[in-house]
């Protein structure tokens, strides 16, 4: 037999007659459907006034974990936007503005646009050149140096995020691939054995460290062949000794002078 008891969430005052409907979004939200497309993701961002927002009201913070959502779902051009906001309404020379800087410059930087990404992250480093987010925006600004042709700049930038935060893995990694573009084997094969150590175990920096490993086999091979090569000459040098001294003296005798003629 069905329960009598009445569900707890049924009591209420009920809805007045006529009902009026409601809706969670405030006037400002709606949107004219025979004028703007809906599924425009566009269009509520374009018809909010930005001028009525209380600027007090924005968590320039939150911007930036928006931001940081859409670049861990590749949505890039959403996060230098979401970027963007949190630096317009973050204080000027604000941690946070730093943070958002450095960010939006990944963003760029995944788009390709590096000359946006060093734009960014100079400017990052103009709020902050020794703070909590100096050594990222050293870093990934080496990156983005090299990816622009500078062959010079990168490897300055490498180290100075190295000093300033020895436990980013990132930056001994950038750090050995710059010294390994200048040949310096032997100290790249050490930063990516410290990048590995601190938690950068993917395919690339085990590539380069191989890599660099096997310039190193390499010049130690060629060097033994060298040393065995130079300690094997006097040996040579001793053994025709005979020979010569045998051909001086056959040139000497008059017998053979007679056999030559």
């Amino acid at each position: 037999m069905a329960s009598t008891r009445r569900h707890r969430y049924s009591e209420g005052q009920g809805f007045g007659d006529p009902y009026d409907g409601f809706d969670l979004d405030p006037p400002t939200y709606r949107v004219n459907g025979r004028l703007v497309d809906p599924a425009d993701d566009h269009a509520l961002a374009e018809l909010v006034d930005e001028a009525g927002i209380d600027p007090e009201a924005v968590d320039p913070a939150a911007l930036v974990e928006v931001g940081l959502a859409y670049v861990a779902i590749e949505e890039y051009e959403q996060a230098i936007d979401s970027f963007g906001r949190a630096v317009a309404y973050a204080d000027e020379d604000s941690p946070t503005a730093c943070e958002a800087w450095v960010n939006r410059g990944v963003a760029h930087a995944q788009l390709g646009e590096y000359d946006e990404a060093v734009g960014a992250y100079r400017e990052a480093l103009r709020i902050d050149d020794d703070g909590e987010h100096a050594a990222a925006a050293e870093t990934n600004l080496a990156y983005a140096l090299w990816e622009l042709g500078d062959s010079s700049g990168p490897l300055d930038r490498a180290e100075r995020a190295v000093e300033l935060d020895p436990r980013l893995p990132q930056a001994w990694y950038n750090r050995g691939f710059f010294l390994a573009e200048r040949g310096l084997h032997e100290e790249a094969v050490r930063c990516f054995d410290a990048a590995i150590a601190l938690g950068m175990r993917d395919a690339s920096v085990r590539g380069e460290r191989e890599r660099s490993a096997a310039f190193l086999e390499d010049a130690v091979e060629s060097e033994t062949e060298a040393r065995e090569s130079a300690a094997a000459a006097p040996e040579r040098a001793r053994d025709a000794e005979p020979e010569a001294r045998e051909a001086d003296a056959d040139a000497a005798d008059p017998d053979v002078r007679e056999r030559g003629e």
